[in-house]
């Protein structure tokens, strides 16, 4: 169906460890355990090109310099515990819902910004990160609570996508985006409540896994994020930096409402077992809207490919893929957590949000929150999870889903921020990225392709519920037949 060549490989083997001739993180760990390198030195790299590259990204709101060279002092003088598998490692966070105690957190808000806002305690991510060996030095930029696709907030200002500068990193993960694709650092934490860590991987040229529901803990205060839409996760350049820091992150906290079961062997041990033959559907088109061209191109370049690795691939996907009722559901759950986020926030700063601490089209859905009754948010849960219920039995018949991850290249900075277009673009782009929150499905984007423009292009793989495996598995052969780890953006520290 899709063609078929000469060149079968298994993908067993793992031959980059590169990327635009910077190294990822598993490689900078080695260096530091063999004695060639040290956290120290590997942090005043990391700065340095901060210093050099953000002033035009501005992918990085809070510097954490001070107390990064504090750790990584004490790190130099040290020996790693034993699992401690990225120990030295520069890194950042995403100034939103990760926290660690005493640092700023504005979640891209004007209030919490102006209010100089500091986060009352340390979450539980941010201590798995701490104890994999990664050294945290700043903050990432973010919309506004998240809450959309791209990274524009009035309190930061843009974030510029290093392959063009004039375009959208995605959101709501872009300033981590912009970093690791400009190799400021090889890995920045990530998450994904609509598709925020796969749209920046897609639109900045990296690898973003949303894992499973329950798979990475938001304890200790939250039980759940979005009423299970949400999680966290990280961008990276390779496919064994997320398979490594997916290990670390892996922990629940006593008391979770439920966790994803742990792998047969750990994640990263699986890159070197072949998922065998995997039998693949492939949607390239939606009932919501028209597909571009470039994402259409970027799939079938993809299936073609995966058909070479010996898989099954056809033109196959779930048929409650485009169900017209999931925006509405899925907004009644939304914007309920995000008038009681809201509220918890405006307690904290000790003030009422006005219409100058927040965004127009935050209020908006905040307002919006507040109308809902009881009633209305438990039947609309209910929905999602009838939906989810549905969404799974087509993973009974097939193993991995092929789809685009937006509908269209990136777009240019500006154009979902328009008072009268925005919403409808971002409409236009998110054809195939929700779903998979409200399923709770493991998905991730991978860079697969560029557009007509020379602009990135993902695809998007969907697993079983709690298969990551065979996510990494797939995305491992993928890396090792293409030529993404050959492209670099225009701004970047090579």
């Amino acid at each position: 169906m899709f063609g078929s060549s000469q060149d079968k490989r298994t993908g067993s083997e793992y031959l980059l460890p590169m990327h635009n001739a910077l190294p990822d993180g598993v490689e900078l760990a080695r260096l530091v355990q063999e004695g060639k390198a040290s956290p120290t030195e590997l942090l005043e790299d990391a700065i340095s090109r901060a210093n050099s590259l953000n002033p035009s990204l501005n992918a990085i709101i809070h510097r954490l310099d001070e107390q990064a060279h504090t750790r990584a002092k004490k790190m130099s003088e040290q020996d790693a515990p034993e699992d401690a598998n990225l120990w030295g490692v520069p890194f950042l966070t995403k100034d939103l819902t990760v926290m660690t105690e005493g640092d700023p957190y504005h979640a891209g808000n004007v209030g919490l910004r102006d209010s100089d806002y500091r986060a009352d305690h340390t979450t539980h991510l941010a201590t798995m990160f701490e104890r994999l060996g990664l050294v945290n030095f700043g903050r990432t930029n973010t919309p506004e609570f998240g809450l959309t696709v791209t990274t524009e907030p009035v309190s930061h200002g843009p974030t510029k996508n290093p392959w063009n500068l004039d375009y959208s990193t995605g959101g709501s993960s872009g300033g981590s985006a912009a970093a690791v694709a400009a190799g400021i650092v090889p890995i920045a934490h990530a998450n994904d409540g609509g598709g925020s860590i796969r749209v920046p991987a897609s639109e900045c040229g990296l690898v973003g896994l949303k894992p499973s529901r329950g798979r990475v803990s938001f304890g200790p205060k939250l039980g759940e994020s979005w009423a299970g839409v949400a999680i966290d996760g990280v961008l990276t350049r390779t496919i064994r930096d997320t398979a490594r820091v997916l290990d670390g992150i892996s922990s629940p906290w006593p008391g979770d409402p439920y966790w994803a079961p742990p792998p047969k062997t750990s994640f990263e041990n699986e890159l070197s077992i072949s998922p065998g033959q995997l039998k693949i559907g492939v949607v390239t088109d939606s009932s919501w809207g028209p597909i571009h061209q470039d994402c259409i191109d970027a799939v079938q370049k993809t299936a073609l490919l995966l058909q070479d690795l010996g898989h099954v691939v056809e033109n196959n996907s779930p048929s409650p893929l485009f169900d017209d009722e999931l925006f509405h559901h899925f907004k009644v759950a939304m914007a309920s957590n995000e008038a009681l986020s809201a509220q918890k926030l405006s307690d904290a700063i000790g003030k009422t949000f006005t219409s100058e601490d927040m965004e127009g089209d935050t209020r908006a859905l905040i307002e919006l929150g507040r109308t809902y009754t009881a009633t209305e948010y438990i039947a609309s849960i209910q929905w999602l999870h009838s939906y989810s219920r549905r969404m799974a039995d087509w993973w009974s018949k097939f193993d991995v889903l092929l789809t685009p991850v937006i509908a269209q290249p990136p777009p240019k900075l500006g154009e979902l921020r328009d008072p009268k277009l925005g919403t409808k673009r971002i409409r236009e782009l998110l054809l195939f990225t929700v779903q998979f929150n409200v399923s709770g499905q493991p998905a991730i984007s991978l860079p697969m392709h560029t557009s007509s423009s020379g602009l990135p292009i993902g695809i998007q793989l969907v697993g079983a519920m709690h298969h990551e495996s065979s996510l990494l598995q797939l995305g491992h052969q993928l890396e090792s037949s293409s030529s993404w780890h050959n492209r670099k953006p225009l701004l970047h520290a090579s």
